[in-house]
This record gives structure tokens, sequence and C-alpha cells, in this order.
């Protein structure tokens, strides 16, 4: 089969969630053409009220490797054991978001097999909260399709929830990865503040979801290496150096090598530590092989193959919930809208483009970690204040005789304004990193680039919404 295959249909079990289960069995356990189409089934959630929706929509979607893809050797490949060349598969769940597409572009572009889980429930986000991204995104089967004819390389697709284990480890035992990489989390620290309702969900998202892909991996893929998405946010800002996830430490006389303390300042970060935690018990207990990506603040939207096509553009948020700052920053300079600078303006963080991101990934795939080892790796390449990004974007904004100001605001968040920040991050480096740092050309690229999409800008949705002090219990959304 050379196409793509895609078949949504409604099932309503408001009666009973049993039927959707006893479909998945009857659909998929029996029949091994499934399997070898790649087909998946899964529920999506339609709603975060506590008690599930009562429709779940069920999608197919099969592709195969094109004969020129097959036959491919580039770093996406691995010898077999009579010396074969194969590729390389790694299963990207979240590959519909901003790092996850980026990235599942970026390794299927270097021969590797890639096959995106996702259940596109960023998207409805946007729809419960009346945002929208600055680039106008296709939907995940027009991406992959566009992908596919201009490259002719395929990417495989379950649309579900990772959640609902079940799901789950049907996508484990279809496609086999050898490597997942884990993007699909609530992402953002304000969602997680905005009501009670997101805080749950994102919790239960964050840490069921990734308990679930440990299990998967132990039950399905032994072998298989968990390249995990965490956040340098789980450190907090403490007034010493953040090492690379261990600090070794002397106390009465006796010395040991411990986890960098965490201080995590969100419900979305505790999520994030509580991944840490539950993947490094299963490495030591169980033997998983495991890389925790630290990463620092993203910022861009290019790297070299969305650019391809406008079918392939990523999404860019720019709003007070999803929008990082130097990413804010530039779309509120073109559209002429001063600069939101929280409090002192002195909050420093690590940031990297995101054509590091997803290299970053890549070198973690091809240098594994050893069975049973939980590695740390802080993923950035620059420190920056808020105050010091303001300034380079206010300079690169009137080069291109935009009229750039900064303005402070009340800090929604409760964090430290002004305070010592130095963080670690050689080990990505010396596996061979070559960082895209923040130069003239770059804002210059991003300022223009915004200007270009400018037209689509909600400049209601440019200041910020979420307090962490008025953190409410009733769901907040956008009437239709």
């Amino acid at each position: 089969m050379a196409h793509l295959l895609s078949t949504t249909c409604s099932l309503d079990v408001s009666s009973s969630k049993k039927l959707h289960f006893k479909s998945i069995n009857q659909c998929s356990t029996p029949n091994p053409t499934c399997f070898n189409m790649g087909i998946s089934f899964s529920p999506l959630k339609l709603s975060l009220q506590s008690k599930r929706s009562a429709k779940y929509v069920i999608r197919a979607s099969a592709v195969s490797m094109s004969q020129e893809a097959r036959t491919q050797n580039d770093s996406g490949s691995q010898q077999t054991t009579d010396g074969a060349s194969t590729r390389k598969k790694v299963m990207v769940i979240g590959g519909d978001g901003y790092c996850g597409w980026a990235t599942a572009l970026h390794l299927s572009n270097k021969g590797y097999e890639v096959a995106i889980v996702d259940n596109l429930i960023r998207r409805l986000f946007d729809d419960q909260l009346g945002l929208d991204s600055l680039t106008p995104i296709s939907s995940i089967h027009n991406r992959i399709r566009r992908w596919k004819s201009l490259t002719g390389k395929d990417i495989q697709l379950f649309v579900g929830d990772i959640c609902e284990f079940e799901f789950l480890a049907e996508a484990f035992k279809s496609f086999e990865p050898d490597a997942v990489v884990h993007f699909g989390e609530q992402r953002s620290a304000p969602y997680s503040m905005i009501d009670r309702s997101r805080a749950i969900y994102t919790q239960h998202n964050n840490v069921i979801g990734t308990l679930n892909v440990l299990f998967a991996i132990k039950e399905f893929r032994e072998e298989c290496h968990l390249v995990k998405l965490g956040t340098m946010g789980e450190y907090g800002t403490p007034n010493i150096d953040i090492e690379e996830g261990y600090i070794t430490i002397t106390h009465n006389g006796r010395t040991d090598t411990l986890p960098y303390p965490k201080q995590a300042s969100s419900f979305y970060h505790l999520s994030k530590v509580h991944d840490s935690h539950n993947i490094a018990f299963t490495c030591k207990a169980w033997g998983i092989r495991a890389t925790d990506l630290n990463q620092g603040v993203v910022y861009g939207v290019r790297t070299d193959e969305t650019a391809i096509h406008e079918d392939l553009v990523n999404r860019l948020d720019y709003d007070g919930v999803f929008g990082t700052a130097l990413n804010r920053f530039c779309v509120q300079a073109a559209v002429g809208h001063p600069l939101t600078v929280y409090g002192k303006g002195g909050q420093t963080r690590g940031y990297l483009d995101i054509r590091d991101t997803v290299q970053c990934v890549e070198i973690a795939i091809a240098n594994p970690a050893k069975p049973g080892e939980f590695r740390v790796f802080n993923q950035f390449t620059e420190q920056f204040s808020v105050n010091e990004l303001a300034a380079l974007v206010t300079k690169a904004g009137q080069k291109l005789g935009l009229e750039v100001k900064a303005i402070s605001v009340p800090n929604p968040r409760v964090e430290a304004e002004e305070h010592y920040y130095n963080a670690k991050h050689t080990k990505l480096i010396e596996l061979g990193l070559q960082p895209h740092l923040l130069s003239d050309s770059l804002l210059d690229s991003l300022l223009n680039f915004a200007v270009q999409y400018k037209d689509r800008v909600d400049t209601k949705q440019i200041m910020p919404s979420v307090s962490w002090k008025k953190i409410g219990a009733k769901p907040k959304t956008v009437a239709a």
C-alpha cells in the first residue's frame, strides 16, 4: 500500500464504555491485517470535564514505506545481527505539537522511520480558550500527506490518548519502536494555573500518560530508549549552580551523588518533577534506558523541514497562556504593542532555537542511554533575562523601522524577579550539538516572520490573563 489511508467514524458509547473496548479487540487483535497496515483505534477526549465525554472518535490510519525510503542508509539506519541495514523506528508522542511536529519531520528527513502518536487535544485548547496560532496550521492528516508528496517519506499516524493504555499498547505492538520521543504532555505553566479542572487535567495527563509509556516499554519493547522532554523549570532558581540532573553533596563527613533538588513553580512543573521520579525509579527497577532532556524556553518557528511548504508550517503561539517569551515579544513588536515585561524583568532562564530542539533529540537517539541508566541533559544554549530579551527585540525592531518599547506589567506568576542563575549544559555539546545562537540575523528573521502574519494577531490575547494567586475552581472557557 503506497498511500495514506484515513477513515473517521463516530460511535456513541454513552451507555457503556465496554462497547468501545470490545470494538478495539474485535478490530485489532484477531486480524493480522490490521497490524500489518498500522491501523490504530482509540478514544479521543473531547472534554476536560472530570467525566469522560460520551462521544468517542475512532480513527484508522495506515501508511506504508516507499521502496526508495526502505533502501536508505543514513543517520536513521542501524545494523541487524546479520549485518543488514534497517531503519531505526522512532515513535514521536505529541507529534502534532510545536516541538513534536518539527522533531517528527526532522527525524523522518534524517532517515528514521517515524510514527506520530497524538490525541490532537492541543488544537481543542485553542478552541476552548479562544486562542489561535499566529501561523495557519494544516490538519495533521494534510501535513503528513504533504510531507509524503514532497519527500516520498511516510510518517505513520496513531490518533489516540496515551492515558488509555489499550490504545498505547496497540500502537506499540503495531509500530515496535526502537526509541520513543515523549512530547505528549500539557506543556504550559499558565494553562495549569487557570483553574482546578486544568490543574487536575495537567497532572493526570502528564503523570499517567508517562506512566503508561513506561509500562508499554516494559511490556512490549524492553530495549526501547525513552527520550523524555523535561523542563529546566523543575530546578527553579536556586542560589547555587544548577548541575545536569545530579549533584554531589558532602554532609556530616559522607559524600553521595543525588538527584538535583527540585523547586517547581506551577502545577505543570510539579507534574514534570513527578515524571522524572517515575522514570528514574523504573530505570532502576526494570532496567529501562531513558534520557531526560530538561529543556529551556524554545523560540523560533522555522526548521529546514517546516520551511519547505506552507502545509508544513509549524504553529507559533503568542498569547499569554502558550506563548514563550521571545516569540511573544517578536509578535508584540510586529503589531506595535509594547513588550510585556513581567515585574522587574530579572527572571533569567535558559533558551534555545527550535532548530536546536530537534538536533538535541536526534543526538539523544543516536547516542542512547544504557539499560538501567537514567541520564539527564540540560537542553538549552544560552541564558537571558526577560529584560535582556526585551532589549534585543527593541534594538532589532528599530532596525526594521518598527516602533518598539517595553513596559512593566504586574507579574501574574509567583517567582523571584531578580535572582542568581547559572545552569550547566555541557553534555549535549560534548555529544556534538552545534547550537544556533540568538544572533541579529535570527531576530531579524523572526520579526519579519511575525510581520508577515501580523493580520492574524488578536491583540486581546497578548496581555497575561492567568494569575497564580487567583487560580479558580470553576472552568474558564470562551463563550461561542
